[in-house]
């Protein structure tokens, strides 16, 4: 049995002998997620497959947190149910790419190429609390610098691994961890984890250890301060350095968001017979580069945003340095990159890329109308390292929000995003792209 499985098994065992303690069940909270997508991707250049990307599906996210039992020590488990079922799909719409799940934008992929008509999964964290200190072993949903969960599609991304937080220091978090493997978000099965240039599903590596820590400093109301660090072994390390301040202005409220990587090489990745071997990252290398391949990457960025009654207006600039592209954990099957120019398509994220923000949002609250709110996003990158000259590209992303706020449906939810990207890059097509979300959460306990 995988010592993981049996350490899990073994509090499980501690907490159902416990079970009965009040807490455990006076204090669970159980929430039932409603997720209706439909998905377009129009590729609009290129011959090669897909030139279109259509479907629609319904998933069920099943969120389940004990309480603990009574004591100095504390047991509880955690429950994450998934399941996704296909409305509409074809063969053709649903296009299998390469990737190390076997998945398409929605849905996993059968032997015949189209896509399943339903898919699910279980995720079970057992947890133990002393004092304000917690240790978890299991499924997670991270939202950490380092490493996050995507959660763009019909059901989200999860990790597995153990992680141990604490906050017995006033106004300082830390944590830290390890994560061995991820489960796609169309995907049913979980696999170890890489990064984009040696995730390949024939030929690539994986690795399943990536270790995590850090923290965050609260300085007063307004002002925190973050520390994480990031290893992916045989591939990666990094450092990040995060500063995000309020500042109450006369007229309006003013934001700071400050974010700095560091991030280089590791084990196999740092020398050439290990690149040799695919322990490799993208990014732009000149011919017969020895060090082709080599994670070397600088990523820094600072955002700037007012906010004014209904409006909110943001600016945002973001630089990277080095010979390869942002490391990110990356199985090829969709993933988040915690930086300001993560958006609904493109990540602009390549090497040497030099990226320009701008993003508009009213809440239609004020004029009578709440629920109901509309944003606009624009980004420009350049500098982008290519053979010949330096390439560029740029994304616009249009979203409109309404929730419900009475009658039988009171609480569903409706969000329309578009999205338009058009690149200089080779190995970028350019994209028009379609999402509807009708969402609802239906408290069970």
């Amino acid at each position: 049995m995988n010592k993981s499985y049996l350490a899990l098994a073994v509090v499980l065992g501690g907490a159902a002998q416990q079970a009965g303690a009040a807490g455990f069940f006076e204090d669970s909270k159980a929430t039932l997620g409603l997720r209706n997508l439909y998905f377009n991707q129009d590729n609009r250049d290129g011959a090669a497959d897909p030139s279109k990307q259509e479907e629609w599906g319904q998933g069920f996210i099943l969120d389940y947190k004990s309480g603990y039992t009574q004591g100095p020590v504390g047991f509880g488990v955690d429950a994450l149910g998934l399941l996704g079922i296909r409305l509409d799909s074809g063969k053709g719409t649903h296009y299998n790419p390469t990737s190390a799940n076997n998945s398409g934008q929605l849905f996993p992929t059968e032997s015949n190429g189209r896509a399943v008509h339903e898919y699910g999964s279980v995720g079970l964290t057992a947890k133990v609390r002393f004092s304000k200190t917690e240790a978890r072993l299991g499924t997670f949903l991270p939202k950490l610098p380092v490493v996050t969960h995507n959660d763009g599609r019909l059901l989200p991304q999860t990790f597995e691994g153990a992680q141990l937080s604490s906050n017995e220091i006033d106004n300082l978090t830390l944590i830290g961890g390890k994560f061995e493997r991820a489960k796609g978000r169309s995907s049913t099965d979980s696999g170890p984890l890489s990064i984009a240039g040696a995730n390949n599903a024939q030929t690539g590596k994986f690795s399943n250890q990536f270790y995590f820590a850090g923290g965050d400093y609260k300085v007063g109301k307004n002002l925190l301060l973050q520390y994480y660090y990031g290893n992916l072994e045989d591939f990666y390390v990094q450092h990040f350095l995060g500063l995000q301040h309020d500042w109450k202005l006369p007229v309006g409220l003013l934001k700071t968001d400050l974010r700095y990587f560091n991030s280089d090489s590791d084990g196999k990745n740092a020398s050439v017979s290990g690149r040799a071997e695919g322990y490799r990252s993208s990014g732009y290398w000149s011919a017969g580069d020895s060090e082709r391949g080599e994670v070397d990457n600088r990523a820094w960025s600072a955002k700037f945003t007012y906010l004014l009654d209904a409006h909110e207006l943001s600016f945002g600039v973001q630089r990277l340095s080095g010979n390869s592209d942002f490391p990110v954990l990356n199985q090829g099957d969709g993933y988040t990159a915690y930086l300001i120019t993560d958006s609904q398509i493109n990540k602009f994220l390549r090497a040497g890329e030099r990226t320009w923000r701008a993003s508009y949002a009213y809440d239609f609250a004020k004029l009578g109308v709440p629920g109901l709110k509309a944003s606009a996003v624009y980004l420009y990158g350049d500098n982008i390292d290519t053979d010949g000259s330096d390439a560029s590209e740029w994304e616009r992303n249009l979203r409109l929000d309404y929730v419900l706020q009475g009658g039988l449906f009171k609480g569903v939810g409706f969000s329309y995003r578009h999205a338009t990207l058009r690149s200089d890059v080779a190995s970028q097509r350019s994209i028009d792209e379609n999402r509807l979300y009708i969402t609802y959460s239906l408290p069970l306990l």
